[in-house]
């Protein structure tokens, strides 16, 4: 009765021989039914065909896992793609109002990336991408936020983390979002082609009553903004709401 991706494989052993009582136990949930007295060659048998409908469920479990995760994660990155990183955007968005936490975008780019392509080659860009995705996991990890980061890759080199803050917390997210900049400003990548130094940008916008498309256009403007600037570093968007007629729950 209890729902489970693996149930256990069950054989009855009992007294009761007859077939309205085979029915009953299969009825109730048993894989297979063997009346006393049996013969233990027998239950051997039927154990045995147990064990193999056992390793074919968990084979078709585990394949199905795979593809469930390939489906979801960037293949290069290892985080939510670009469909995942919006699913889950689109979830936080519609239980904003249920948290007294503010909910925050960061849209992150790296700077300049396409000269690293034109130099190095597309190989070197791919190894300063899974460089970066890594920073981001361990920069998320000291994020003073009050659930953990959703972290996915929208496409290229442009990365979105989703988090919740405390309605206080802005000047120590600002603050984690800048040391995360100076981090990767001073460890450069290790790629084939030996360490590249690079550094990225980083557009922040909060609001839990603004739509998914508010919050990242102004993610994205606010991201903009730090590359008119001069790149490397953080700008944060104020309080954004949804403007009246918007779906908040679009995205």
């Amino acid at each position: 009765a209890t729902p489970a991706e693996r149930p256990p494989y069950i054989i009855m052993l009992t007294a009761r021989g007859g077939k309205a009582d085979l029915i009953q136990g299969l009825d109730a949930g048993a894989n297979d039914y063997l009346s006393k007295p049996f013969d233990p060659g027998e239950l051997r048998a039927r154990i045995e065909v147990g064990r193999r409908m056992v390793e074919i469920q968990d084979a078709l479990l585990e394949s199905r896992e795979k593809l469930a995760y390939q489906a979801n994660h960037d293949i290069l990155t290892g985080l939510l793609n670009r469909r995942a990183i919006l699913e889950a955007l689109g979830l936080a968005v519609r239980s904003a109002a249920d948290t007294p936490a503010l909910l925050c975008l960061a849209m992150v780019d790296i700077d300049r990336f396409k000269a690293i392509n034109d130099r190095y080659g597309h190989q070197t860009g791919d190894e300063v991408l899974t460089g970066l995705a890594t920073a981001l996991i361990a920069g998320a990890a000291s994020l003073p936020v009050t659930q953990g980061c959703s972290i996915g890759r929208l496409g290229g080199e442009e990365f979105l983390l989703i988090c919740r803050r405390p309605i206080e917390g802005a000047d120590a997210l600002r603050g984690c979002f800048d040391a995360l900049c100076g981090m990767v400003a001073t460890r450069p990548m290790m790629t084939r082609n030996g360490p590249i130094a690079i550094t990225i940008s980083i557009g922040v916008a909060c609001g839990n009553d603004a739509s998914a498309d508010a919050l990242l256009a102004a993610a994205d403007r606010a991201l903009y903004a730090a590359k008119r600037a001069g790149r490397n570093r953080v700008v944060v968007e104020g309080s954004i709401t949804t403007p009246p007629g918007e779906a908040a729950e679009s995205v």
